[in-house]
């Protein structure tokens, strides 16, 4: 949200009617000068000594508020304001630096109410409908935020900020092409402007451009040297074009100008786990709770674990993050049942049943939270995600991961390859994820496979979640022999998927839940990855310490999929599938 600047700060309307009106209008307009060149001290002389002549001046009260406002003082500010709007209701300019003082003291709600009313009062009043947009981007109300953007830009065509706003309301909304254009605006209105830069430089990676990207939060460094989110997103970039050291260093210089910033110590663990730096990693992971979009971390009463043999009770281990984040966590639970007395585990109630299977000794529950886990067995918990920090602190710990950990239905799995026996090598296919920030990285679009399937000794089975009619337009499209099974829920019958994957004699899919569930049952399982691909992949490396049945296949150059097919297709001939 902008600032109040120097014109926000003045009458709204001429004093014609104060007792001592001549005096009065003198010394408001002294006061206003002291007040624009930051005397504030000589201001406040000002406003007092008004105040002692008409002590119902609005004017002078409101600008003393928004002097409290430029202190720090917001309780001050909001009382002062809000006495002002008492004499005058319908100032709208009073409602909205409510608003703006609201907004900084974390009221959210009641500066939206003071924005409204702004706005109410004076239909064209521009920065009322900036901020208002801005509040409302905020509580992500995204098409209302854009309309007020888009309100202001057609009262001023030319407002900087508001192009900036529009662009960051379509970018939250992944529409980076629609965003970039008001984005160039905004700096050719305001080339001084650090945020549209950097702004833009957040939409060219949003659109894989990370080159492109990085210029520009070289430029919004350079115009603000302190720019916190600057460096922090270079140091994204950094790390898209696999140059980690240096997204490091740029984490670094963010945490020097804010030393608890915790956005760039998670994105420094991305980069050091990728970099095999688990001790230092994993430490900066736990950093991921106070991270946006980050799962909550639950309020247990019980204390966090810490790795230790308890004494008595059991250690609750609760899920976090995604199904895929679950079962790759899942492969530790064998050393916790070693280290404590008993174990507890809340997972998706979509794994229950594979991890009921395959922890018999574990006590596999779902939905345990808070409010839940009061039980007096449960000594202490700890979120999956923090079990690598007890457990995987080098590289040589990963020689633990027991390979299969998960164990599918065997009565099901025999049923669907028999059923889908035809004396060819079965082999099961997952191609896309929906998943709007990361998914057009992750996925390959279906024709580009065209070479796998001039195999002849293979059949290939669907095993992409998805509408089953969806999927067989998709296949009768590219075209290719898939077989989509209808009486699989790859999406929501986690159980009788594992069964499915459990039939193939090889996995090919891209990064998502699939690759995870083949890993852990210990099937052959291909992975294709784009150019800088997740943290948990590291770099260069062909194999994963996660999943010992898995090959990696890395894109070579950023989008170079075809390089990708290839390689598989000679790959798979080498395992005796002519052509």
């Amino acid at each position: 949200m902008s600032r109040q600047s120097a014109r926000s700060i003045q009458r709204q309307k001429p004093l014609s009617n104060q007792r001592s009106g001549k005096l009065i209008q003198d010394l408001l307009s002294s006061a206003l000068s002291h007040h624009q060149a930051g005397r504030l001290a000589d201001a406040e002389a000002l406003y007092r000594q008004i105040l002692s002549l008409d002590p119902r001046h609005a004017d002078s009260i409101h600008l003393l508020g928004m002097m409290a406002f430029q202190s720090g003082s917001f309780e001050t500010a909001a009382d002062l304001i809000g006495k002002a709007i008492a004499i005058d209701k319908r100032n709208a300019l009073y409602h909205s630096n409510l608003g703006t003082v609201l907004h900084a003291s974390g009221k959210v709600d009641e500066a939206l109410a003071s924005y409204r009313r702004a706005v109410s009062l004076k239909p064209d009043y521009a920065d009322a409908h900036s901020n208002l947009g801005n509040v409302l981007a905020g509580r992500h109300e995204i098409p209302e935020a854009m309309a007020h953007f888009e309100r202001v830009l057609s009262l001023n065509p030319n407002h900087a900020d508001a192009h900036t706003n529009l662009g960051a309301a379509l970018a939250e909304q992944y529409r980076f092409a629609e965003a970039i254009p008001h984005y160039e605006r905004a700096i050719t209105l305001k080339p001084e402007g650090a945020e549209a830069y950097s702004n833009l430089g957040n939409a060219l990676l949003g659109l894989d451009k990370p080159e492109d990207a990085v210029l520009c939060f070289v430029q919004a460094i350079k115009l603000k040297p302190d720019y916190l989110a600057a460096y922090f997103n270079l140091g994204n970039t950094l790390q898209e074009l696999e140059k980690l050291d240096d997204a490091i260093i740029m984490y670094d210089r963010a945490l020097v100008i804010k030393p608890g910033y915790t956005q760039a110590t998670y994105g420094k663990a991305m980069a050091q786990l990728r970099k095999g730096d688990f001790p230092n990693g994993w430490e900066n992971h736990e950093q991921r709770w106070n991270t946006l979009g980050h799962t909550p971390m639950r309020a247990y009463q019980q204390a966090m674990w810490s790795g230790e043999k308890l004494t008595a009770g059991k250690v609750l281990i609760w899920g976090e993050q995604g199904v895929g984040d679950e079962i790759m966590f899942a492969g530790l639970l064998p050393e916790v049942r070693r280290r404590s007395n008993a174990c507890v585990l809340d997972c998706d109630a979509r794994l229950k049943p594979l991890f009921a299977r395959s922890f018999p000794e574990i006590e596999v529950v779902s939905g345990c939270g808070p409010e839940q886990a009061h039980k007096p067995d449960i000594a202490a918990h700890l979120p999956a995600g923090s079990l690598p920090r007890l457990f995987r602190r080098s590289a040589a710990d990963f020689a633990l991961t027991k390979s299969p950990y998960l164990l599918a239905d065997q009565g099901k799995r025999e049923e669907l390859r028999t059923r889908y026996a035809n004396g060819k090598r079965l082999i099961g296919l997952a191609w896309y994820t929906k998943n709007k920030k990361t998914g057009p990285r992750r996925s390959i679009d279906l024709p580009l496979l065209a070479p796998l399937f001039k195999h002849d000794e293979i059949s290939w089975i669907s095993l992409q979640y998805g509408l089953v009619d969806e999927l067989q337009q998709q296949v009768a499209a590219a075209p290719a022999p898939i077989h989509v099974d209808p009486t699989v829920d790859q999406l929501n019958d986690m159980d009788l998927f594992a069964a499915q994957i459990a039939a193939m004699d090889l996995v090919i899919t891209i990064d998502n839940s699939t690759a995870h569930l083949a890993g852990a049952l210990g099937v052959p399982v291909w992975l294709m990855l784009p150019f800088a691909a997740d943290w948990r992949w590291m770099t260069q490396r062909e194999d994963s310490p996660w999943y010992p049945s898995m090959r990696l296949f890395r894109q070579p150059l950023r989008g170079d999929w075809r390089s990708v097919v290839e390689r598989i297709s000679r790959e798979l001939r080498t395992i005796g599938c002519a052509t």
